[in-house]
C-alpha cells in the first residue's frame, strides 16, 4: 500500500467518478465521516491511498489527472465507530461507491467485510481489512454508438408485458451461442428476441440488473441470490450478466439497442428499498460505511437496529435529502444514459413512507411527479412492504400504475373453486374501477397478473396446493403459504390423463382471463411454454434448471398449442379496440344502439344479473358483454373509435352447464373465437357458429370467447361526455 501526492481540489459535482479527458473527478458523500481516502487498485490489485482534503457540504472530493476509464477503485472513511449513536465508520472497510456506473469483482463473505468484532450492536469495530473479499468500483467511460436508436413509445393501454430474468430467459435457449447464453447479449440474440415478437409482447420487464450480491446466510447454504432482490450498486449494471468480462456496460445498451429496434420497451425491476449491508449483522460494503445514520432508517429509541419495512434487514431513508437525490440520479441515468423505457418499484410502500405510515405526499412522490425525465417513463409501483399498513394497492397518485395484488388474488380464487362470486371478479376483469376511479386514474394503472417470479407460475398453480421449498434449505419455512392454487385433485405430476387435460384447461382459462381483462397484462416468461419450478414457490435462491425457462418443451404437442393460444390471444388483444380502453365502461345505453350497454353483465339464463345475484357467494357463472360501439375515447384526430363486440363466459362450476346466448339488442348470432376445452383454444369445426337464443353448451370449469355478429348499421353519431362509473358493475 503506498500514497499519492495530495490530488488537485477538484468539484463535488456531479457525485461519483467523473472522466473529462484528462483525469477524473471523485466526489463522495459523507456528512459524518472525519476523513475520507480515495484507494486506488493497479492491475496486480496493490492498493495507492489518496486523501480527499477537501469538502464541500459534506461532499469530499479531488481530482486525479492522468486516471481514466477502467481505473479500480473505493473508499476508506474514517470517522467514530458508535453504533448507540447510528455511527458505524471503520477504515480497515473498503467501501463500493453508491455512484459506481461499473463494479468488478467477487463478493466473498467472509469475517472480515463485517464492521463489528463479533457483536454487531457493541462498540467495538473489527480492525482486519475487507479488502481482499469485496469488489472494486470501477472508473467508466463509454461513447456507445447509439445511432438512430429509439424508444418504441408504446401507449400504456397498448402495452403487454413479459417478466424474465436475464440470465434464466436465454440459460437453455438453444438457438442462443452457448458464450452469450444468460448474458445481456443473449436477451439481445435474433433468437431470443423472435420469440418475444412472435407472442407479440411490447415490453420485457427485466428482474433486477442493478448489481447485487448474495446474503452471507444465502451463501453459508451453498445457494445464490438468483433473482437479484439485493441491490448494492445503483448505477452499475451486474457484472455477471455480461459475455465479456468487464463489458456490462456496453452489452447492456446493446441489448437495449436491440430490443428497441424489434419494439420492445425495457422496464427495469429496481429495488431502492433496501441495499444489500442487510441489518446490524450484515457485511459493510458501502453505505454503512460512508454515513450510517445518512443513508438508513434507524430505531429512534435504538440506533443500533434499522427500521426493516422490507423484510430484508434494512430500510433505505428516502426521507433524507442526499439518499432522494441518489435514487433520482440512478433513475436518470438509466432512462439517459442507457435508454431504459421505465421502471417497476419493489416494495414501493416502503419507499413512500414518512415517519411510518406511506404517505401520499412523501418527498418520493414529489419529486419523480416534478422530474422532467422520469415522469416521462412508465413508473410501476408494487404496492406494498412488510410494515404495518403497507398493503396500498388501489392507493398510489396519478402517474402510477400498480401490480394489481387482488386482480391476481381474485383470478386464481376464482379458477380454484374458491366461494368467492363474481363481484370482485367483475371488477377485475374491467379495469379495477373500484381501485382506480376515485382518484383519476384510468384502467392501465392495473398491472393484471395471474403469476410472476415471486410465487408459482401457471403450471404449477394448477399442480400444488402445498409449497415444496425444501432444496432453498430452509425447512419449508419459506414461501407464502396460501397460494390461491388447486392442484385438480393430486398433488404433484401425475400420468392420469383427465387430471392432465383438467389442469391444462385450467391453464388456459387463467391466460385467456389475463389477456382478455381490461388494463395492461403482465405474463410470467416460460408459463407459455408450461414451465415448472417443482412446486417451489419462493425459487429466489435457485440458479439451475428450476428456474430457468426450458425451451426443449416446444417439441410437446401440448405445449406447441399452449403457445399457439398464448400468441392468438396477444394478437386478438391488439385487434380488438374494446380491450384496450383508456376510460372505464360506464354500463349505460349506447347512444343509437336500440339498448345495448357498452358493458352488461349476464347471468347463465342470458338476461342481466340481479344485485343479488352479482353478491351470491356461490355463483360460479358469469357473462361479459363488451360492446364494441361503445368505445367512449376517441382517437388521435377527434374520429370515434369502434370494433367488435364481445361477449365472454367465464365457468369456474364442477359441472358441465349450459349459457343461453342473448338475442337482440346484444346480437343477432355469434362466432365462437375461444374455447378453452380445446388443447388450442379453437372451437371444433361447425360448433362456432352458435345462434341467439340457442342454449350454449360449457364445459365444467371452462372459458368461451365469442364474438357478437350484427346487421344492423352502427350509430356514427358523437357521443355525449359521461362520467364513468364503477366499470358498468352494480355499485356495492
Amino acid at each position: 500500500m503506498s500514497r499519492l501526492e495530495e490530488p488537485w481540489p477538484g468539484r463535488p459535482h456531479p457525485l461519483g467518478a467523473t472522466w473529462d479527458g484528462e483525469g477524473t473527478n471523485f466526489a463522495l458523500w459523507a456528512s459524518g465521516a472525519d476523513a475520507v481516502e480515495l484507494c486506488l487498485f493497479d492491475g496486480a490489485g496493490a492498493e495507492t491511498r489518496v486523501p480527499l482534503g477537501e469538502q464541500t457540504y459534506h461532499v469530499w472530493h479531488g481530482y486525479l489527472p492522468r486516471i481514466g476509464p477502467g481505473q479500480r477503485y473505493g473508499y476508506r472513511v474514517h470517522g467514530p465507530y458508535r453504533p448507540a449513536d447510528g455511527q458505524r465508520y471503520n477504515p480497515h472497510k473498503l467501501l463500493l461507491d453508491p455512484y459506481a456506473r461499473a463494479l468488478d469483482g467477487e463478493f466473498r463473505p467472509e469475517p472480515p467485510v463485517f464492521g463489528h468484532d463479533g457483536d454487531p450492536r457493541g462498540d467495538a469495530p473489527d480492525r482486519r481489512d475487507s479488502a481482499p473479499y469485496v469488489p472494486r468500483s470501477v472508473v467508466v467511460h463509454d461513447s456507445f454508438p447509439w445511432g438512430g436508436d429509439r424508444r418504441p413509445g408504446t401507449p400504456w393501454e397498448d402495452t403487454v408485458i413479459y417478466e424474465l430474468h436475464v440470465r434464466g430467459f436465454t440459460k437453455l435457449h438453444p438457438g442462443v451461442p452457448e458464450p452469450l447464453r444468460g448474458t445481456y447479449a443473449g436477451l439481445a440474440h435474433p433468437a431470443a428476441i423472435d420469440h418475444l415478437t412472435d407472442l407479440g409482447v411490447t415490453a420485457v420487464e427485466l428482474l433486477p440488473v442493478q448489481q447485487f450480491v448474495t446474503e452471507p446466510a444465502v451463501a453459508r447454504r451453498g445457494l445464490t441470490n438468483y433473482w437479484g432482490y439485493n441491490t448494492i450498486g445503483f448505477f452499475a449494471p451486474h457484472a455477471a450478466y455480461a459475455a465479456t468480462p468487464g463489458e456490462q456496460v456496453r452489452e447492456f445498451k446493446a441489448m437495449v439497442r436491440a430490443l428497441h429496434g424489434a419494439g420492445i420497451e425495457v422496464i427495469l425491476d429496481v429495488v431502492y428499498n433496501h441495499t444489500a449491508e442487510g441489518a446490524e449483522d450484515g457485511p459493510t460494503l458501502a453505505f454503512r460505511g460512508i454515513d450510517n445514520a445518512g443513508y438508513y432508517r434507524l430505531l429512534a429509541d435504538d440506533p443500533r437496529r434499522y427500521a426493516d419495512y422490507t423484510g430484508c434487514g434494512n430500510t433505505l431513508d428516502m426521507r433524507h435529502p442526499y439518499v432522494l437525490q441518489m435514487l433520482m440520479d440512478s433513475l436518470r441515468y438509466w432512462v439517459t444514459e442507457m435508454h431504459v423505457d421505465g421502471f417497476r418499484f419493489d416494495l414501493a410502500s416502503a419507499l413512500a413512507r414518512s415517519l411510518h405510515d406511506v404517505d401520499k405526499l412523501s418527498a418520493f412522490f414529489d419529486v419523480i411527479h416534478q422530474d422532467p425525465v422520469v415522469s416521462q417513463v412508465k413508473l410501476i409501483a408494487e404496492p406494498w412492504d412488510v410494515g404495518e399498513g403497507g398493503y396500498q394497492v388501489g392507493e398510489f397518485p396519478p402517474l402510477w400504475t400498480e401490480w394489481n395484488g387482488k386482480y391476481r388474488d381474485t383470478v386464481r380464487s376464482f379458477w380454484a373453486g374458491e366461494r368467492i362470486g363474481v363481484r370482485d371478479l367483475g371488477f377485475r376483469l374491467t379495469g379495477s374501477s373500484d381501485l382506480y376511479a376515485d382518484d383519476g386514474r384510468q384502467p392501465f394503472a392495473s398491472i393484471n397478473f395471474v403469476s410472476c417470479h415471486d410465487g408459482f407460475p401457471l403450471r404449477d398453480l394448477t399442480t400444488y396446493e402445498r409449497k415444496h421449498n425444501e432444496a432453498n434449505g430452509e425447512g419449508n419455512r419459506d414461501g407464502e403459504s396460501h397460494n390461491r392454487s388447486w392442484n385438480c385433485g393430486v398433488e404433484g405430476e401425475t400420468d392420469d390423463p383427465a387430471v392432465t387435460a383438467l389442469r391444462g384447461r385450467q391453464v388456459r382459462n387463467m391466460l385467456a382471463t389475463l389477456l382478455l381483462s381490461t388494463g395492461v397484462p403482465m405474463l410470467l416468461a416460460g408459463d407459455e411454454l408450461s414451465r415448472t419450478q417443482g412446486g417451489n414457490n419462493n425459487a429466489f435462491c435457485q440458479d439451475n434448471e428450476m428456474s430457468w425457462v426450458d425451451w426443449s418443451t416446444r417439441d410437446d404437442p401440448a405445449v406447441a398449442d399452449l403457445l399457439a393460444l398464448t400468441r392468438r390471444l396477444v394478437a386478438l388483444r391488439r385487434a380488438t379496440p374494446v380491450l384496450r380502453q383508456r376510460g372505464f365502461f360506464a354500463g349505460r345505453p349506447v347512444p343509437g344502439a336500440e339498448g345495448r350497454k357498452d358493458l352488461a353483465w349476464l347471468r347463465a339464463d342470458g338476461t342481466e344479473m340481479t344485485e343479488r345475484e352479482w353478491h351470491a357467494p356461490d355463483l360460479r357463472t358469469l357473462g361479459m358483454y363488451l360492446d364494441g360501439d361503445g368505445i367512449r375515447q376517441r382517437g388521435p384526430r377527434g374520429e370515434r373509435l369502434s370494433g367488435e363486440s364481445y361477449l365472454l363466459v367465464l365457468h369456474a362450476g364442477a359441472e358441465d352447464t349450459t349459457f343461453a346466448l342473448p338475442g337482440l339488442p346484444w346480437a343477432d348470432g355469434y362466432r365462437i373465437v375461444l374455447d378453452t376445452t380445446a388443447p388450442d383454444g379453437l372451437p371444433p369445426a361447425g360448433t362456432d357458429r352458435p345462434a341467439a337464443g340457442m342454449d350454449l353448451p360449457v364445459t365444467a370449469r371452462s372459458a368461451v370467447l365469442l364474438r357478437a355478429v350484427r346487421t344492423e348499421v352502427p350509430d356514427t353519431r358523437p357521443l355525449p361526455p359521461s362520467r364513468p362509473s364503477l366499470g358498468g358493475v352494480p355499485t356495492p
